[in-house]
């Protein structure tokens, strides 16, 4: 008798989550693929913000040149750019003058703390989007794309500016923690 309640039990979830997934969708796979993308990219940018030295966070390699600093408030601003264009609704702390963006805080530990919360926040946003979210039209900067194309987009944003801070390590003799050898 317990094995057919047991039968009966599974049945039934088995079910449920059936309806579940017709009645609302499931997440579809380019969110997730998304979202993996982020953590890979988030991974790397803490990994690296966190072997650079306090003193280098100012360090630019010329004049009118984002500081390191200021790359990382960049990418994490990038991120809350990503929530606002389809529609979404930063979270209301989170001041949207991309002009005052660079320019918050050179300090180590803060900037670490933002960069997460951005990520964490624009992960948070993704997870959300259905298919139909993902074929709307955006304009960005001029350039009409769908939702799913702008997000492809962002990606690139942050490897970008990734490499950038890959580059602003090596010129600073700091190695990005996952390429030392044996590692």
């Amino acid at each position: 008798m317990k094995k057919f309640q047991f039968f009966l039990f599974v049945l039934f979830i088995t079910f449920g989550a059936a309806i579940f997934s017709i009645a609302y969708g499931e997440q579809p796979v380019f969110v997730k693929e998304f979202i993996g993308q982020m953590d890979y990219v988030q991974g790397k940018i803490l990994q690296l913000e966190d072997a650079m030295p306090q003193d280098k966070f100012s360090w630019r390699p010329e004049e009118g040149v984002r500081s390191v600093g200021e790359v990382n408030l960049h990418m994490a601003f990038s991120n809350y750019l990503f929530i606002k264009t389809p529609g979404g609704t930063p979270p209301p702390d989170i001041n949207m003058d991309f002009n005052k963006w660079d320019y918050q805080t050179n300090d180590k530990k803060e900037i670490a703390a933002i960069i997460k919360r951005s990520f964490d926040d624009a992960k948070k946003y993704a997870s959300g989007l259905t298919e139909n979210d993902l074929n709307k039209e955006v304009d960005f900067f001029g350039n009409k794309m769908t939702v799913r194309n702008f997000m492809v987009t962002m990606l690139n944003h942050l490897h970008e500016h990734l490499g950038q801070s890959i580059a602003y390590a090596r010129m600073n003799k700091i190695t990005p923690p996952w390429s030392k050898k044996g590692e």
